[in-house]
């Protein structure tokens, strides 16, 4: 491959940043020479964003030599969005409403691969996917960039002598996609252009027949999901029409946030090109359809032997004392962490009574009705902590540095949680989660413990970008309001 120095990003970006070390330089050379051996043609870079959504471009591949180096610009006005694509800042004003000078007038950030994150793309010839890190033009960190912090919330459990274990379990709805009316006078919302159909009819939880009528898409899902280095350890039919979940064996904290993101990319891309339609929104809106969620399992193991600290050695504990540290942290941060496991505003939706859906903050042993359900016992190896309160369009990034920083604050204030619960839902339970967006923004943006673990910077850009979101939606007449009253009165 011929090397194209300095025809990207900007010079020796990787070296000024202080990321160019001999192991880096190693997987770069490596990806390199995976591209010629495979004959590879593109590579596509992206990076998350603000919302978990993968923005990014698709470059020569014999360029990639050169961008490992250097880097790919790309307009930072993505970092100033809302999920409706409005510019909640003001990007034509000096520093943009962010206070960084460099993103003024949608001036470029750069994005710096990660080549352990290269895989090739099953699902199309010839083409290649690597995440990227963000870094201003001048070669700073973009403050903002959320694999950068989940980054540093998995090295704050590090240096404190722990490492996080972390197993996926996402639920989403995989419907038939009968026409997408992409017309060029057809100007309709993504979701009302859609004509969709069920792919199975639910009500039978785990059903064997329910699985095998989408098992022909299944299996090509779980084909390309293992060649992306994404294996499923299960894929379960869900009790909604056209509902399915995916589980994944545990891995580290960014490492499961990364996986996260590129799943939720990759079955999307892999349904539309097999005349399906998946959303990860927690609950569409069609007639007889259940709330998605996303689990998080998660334990605490030694970094020096691989113990799991949180298997309880004492018979009738549920947990070792760190995991009772640990589900202390969880708890006590449980609503000011909503606004980065919950982000959106139906995901508050699904925060029910008797619905297998937390709705207070509360924890019991195998209870699926508890925000925090305890697995296992007494010595067993795979002892772990279930959090349910996550929605499944969550940014994968925030969840996790959720987790580790509040898990994390637990253990090194050494506070038990009050007793566990077996009856997740009454009043005795525990306090109320938040019951909507806005009061999780709110929850959040009061937070004194994200505001020193995130910086103040952070939680005040997230908020004010949520509540734009949250404005948007105050002001729509939904159809609800539309059926309702219209006729009506």
């Amino acid at each position: 491959m011929t090397s194209s120095k300095g025809e990207t990003g900007r010079s020796n970006l990787a070296d000024r940043v202080g990321i160019d070390t001999q192991e880096r330089r190693e997987m770069a050379r490596s990806v390199v020479a995976q591209l010629e051996r495979l004959g590879l043609h593109s590579v596509r870079l992206a990076f998350a964003d603000q919302h978990g959504m993968l923005r990014g471009k698709t470059m020569r591949a014999d360029l990639i030599e050169s961008i490992m180096d250097n880097g790919v610009g790309i307009t930072s006005a993505l970092l100033m969005k809302d999920t409706g694509q409005n510019n909640v800042y003001p990007v034509w004003e000096p520093g943009s409403g962010v206070g960084e000078s460099t993103m003024t007038g949608a001036g470029d950030v750069v994005m710096l691969p990660d080549p352990e994150t290269f895989r090739v793309l099953p699902w199309t010839a010839g083409t290649g996917w690597v995440l990227c890190d963000l870094f201003t033009s001048d070669g700073h960190p973009v403050e903002f960039s959320t694999r950068r912090i989940c980054a540093r919330a998995e090295q704050q459990m590090l240096d404190s002598g722990y490492v996080g274990r972390f197993g996926l379990e996402v639920e989403f709805h995989l419907y038939q996609l009968d026409d997408a009316h992409l017309g060029v006078d057809d100007t309709r919302s993504a979701a009302r252009r859609l004509e969709l159909s069920h792919t199975h009819l639910g009500r039978v939880y785990l059903g064997e027949r329910r699985f095998d009528q989408i098992e022909p898409f299944l299996d090509l899902l779980r084909d390309d999901l293992t060649a992306l280095g994404l294996t499923p350890r299960s894929m379960e039919i869900e009790l909604g029409p056209s509902q399915v979940e995916l589980t994944f064996s545990p891995s580290s904290g960014l490492a499961t946030a990364d996986d996260a993101v590129l799943l939720r990319e990759a079955v999307k891309q892999i349904a539309y090109r097999h005349g399906l339609h998946a959303t990860f929104m927690a609950r569409p809106n069609l007639t007889g359809s259940f709330s998605s969620g996303w689990h998080l399992h998660q334990s605490v193991v030694s970094p020096y032997t691989g113990e799991n600290l949180f298997s309880p050695k004492e018979q009738g504990s549920l947990l070792a004392p760190i995991g009772l540290n640990y589900v202390s942290g969880l708890l006590t941060n449980a609503s000011a962490s909503c606004l980065l496991t919950t982000p959106t505003v139906t995901g508050y939706k699904r925060y029910q009574p008797q619905s297998l859906a937390p709705d207070r903050v509360a924890w019991g042993a195998d209870n699926r009705g508890a925000m925090l359900r305890i697995i296992g016992g007494l010595d067993d190896p795979v002892t772990r902590i279930e959090n349910r309160i996550g929605d499944s369009a969550a940014n994968p990034y925030l969840y996790l540095t959720s987790q580790m920083l509040s898990g994390l604050a637990g253990i090194v204030s050494r506070e038990d949680p009050a007793p566990p619960t077996t009856s997740p839902y009454e009043p005795a339970a525990g306090p109320l989660l938040p019951r909507s967006l806005d009061q999780a923004i709110e929850a959040f943006s009061a937070s004194e413990f994200y505001r020193d673990a995130l910086g103040s910077g952070f939680v005040d850009y997230l908020a004010t970008i949520k509540r734009h979101e949250w404005q948007r939606f105050m002001t729509t007449v939904t159809d609800w309001e539309q059926d309702e009253y219209f006729e009506l009165f």
